[in-house]
């Protein structure tokens, strides 16, 4: 998914704050060390992508993202939706790392968010945090598998499954995810090209069918949950193509046992950029390349911010007529914007349609970028 390019942004356009050893914070800035590519590896065509090592950190490319998004429900038919996400940014490229004599001396940095819409409530609650890869408190491992920032965390059980944790201001998430499908390869083998360049693009890969169960946390109350979660790790080199603003990222899970993803990069001119891609996966997890000309989005309403003044379409249809799809797309909440380091959309979403004559639903995530600022000239 694209959602990881907002990493480049936060991590390198603003500066960042990160927490000392004494609780306080002093202000690292990024801008200098994250504005240039130079020396670090770029996705520039398909290699091989082993699991379970690619799961892990690839701290030679410059920004890498840990994505996590699912819709649950209570027995009784509560229904939550949320997003955990891990953003690694290199501060320095390989040939220009040196050796720390501090422990607290770091050449990465993570930033996470963490997000919970409660439907029933009519309330979608995003919190955000940052901190260097030293002393234990953020980072990223394949074996066993962990990534985390403090105590927001997601990692991998004896059992083969994960477990995710985060809380903060009263809001909170314990879960335990079990993959059903293996790692889907976006693109070309993991290959995903956002732009003209062999450089501008990423490796890209899911884990679209996530059985989940845990609690949640929230109005001072905990809630037993099951339901389907969707994982997303890209890391990469890159940035957005010159004439790209931002993008509209979706993730779909139909009760026919089949997944679909989505992307368009959206053009300056309010054109679709021809790099927009998606992947559709059938249930028994064998998946079809979608190319830009292969599916289209049409906006059916909009919604406007009152926090950002920005304008976010809030209905779709979706069509994807090499698979038989039409899909009707609602958010579950119309406000689900994050305003954070930067402003974004992201939220859970319902989906009606049909596939092949035959009708479908389903549940989502939809992220869009550059509705409230376009997001060039932020790298």
């Amino acid at each position: 998914m694209v959602c990881g390019l907002v990493a480049a942004i936060l991590l390198g356009g603003a500066g960042l704050w990160l927490a000392n050893r004494d609780g306080g914070y002093v202000q690292s800035r990024l801008v200098a060390l994250a504005d240039g590519a130079e020396g670090y590896r770029r996705a520039e065509g398909p290699m091989p992508l082993t699991f379970p090592e690619t799961r892990g950190p690839h701290p030679d490319y410059q920004t890498e993202w840990w994505y996590y998004t699912g819709n649950l429900e209570t027995a009784e038919g509560r229904r939550f939706g949320y997003q955990l996400t891990f953003f690694r940014r290199a501060l320095a490229p390989p040939a220009e790392r040196l050796p720390r004599e501090s422990a607290w001396g770091a050449d990465q940095v993570y930033m996470a968010h963490f997000a919970l819409t409660d439907v029933a409530g009519g309330q979608h609650q995003g919190f955000e945090r940052f901190s260097r890869a030293a002393g234990g408190l953020a980072g990223a491992q394949t074996s066993p598998y962990r990534v985390w920032l403090e105590d927001w965390s997601v990692e991998e059980t004896e059992g083969g499954s994960v477990r995710m944790r985060a809380r903060q201001d009263g809001v909170g998430l314990d879960l335990v995810l079990s993959d059903e499908k293996g790692p889907i390869l976006h693109g070309d083998r993991g290959y995903s090209q956002k732009g003209p360049d062999p450089g501008n693009a990423s490796f890209y890969f899911s884990l679209t069918r996530l059985i989940t169960s845990g609690t949640v946390r929230v109005g001072g109350e905990v809630f037993q949950v099951f339901g389907l979660s969707w994982m997303d790790q890209e890391f990469s080199t890159s940035g957005l193509a010159p004439g790209q603003v931002g993008w509209d990222w979706f993730s779909i899970q139909l009760d026919d046992g089949s997944e679909l993803m989505v992307f368009q990069l959206r053009r300056e001119d309010g054109s679709r950029d021809p790099f927009s891609s998606g992947t559709f996966v059938a249930a028994d997890g064998s998946t079809r390349h979608l190319a830009q000309v292969d599916f289209e989005i049409s906006v059916e309403e909009t919604w406007r911010s009152r926090a950002t003044g920005a304008t976010y379409p809030a209905r779709w249809t979706l069509s994807v007529p090499t698979a038989g799809l039409r899909l009707e797309i609602e958010p579950h909440l119309a406000d689900q914007e994050l305003s954070l380091s930067y402003a974004y959309w992201e939220g859970a979403v319902q989906v009606q349609g049909e596939r092949s004559g035959q009708a479908v639903a389903g549940n989502g995530y939809v992220e869009m970028t550059g509705y409230a600022g376009s997001m060039r000239g932020q790298f």
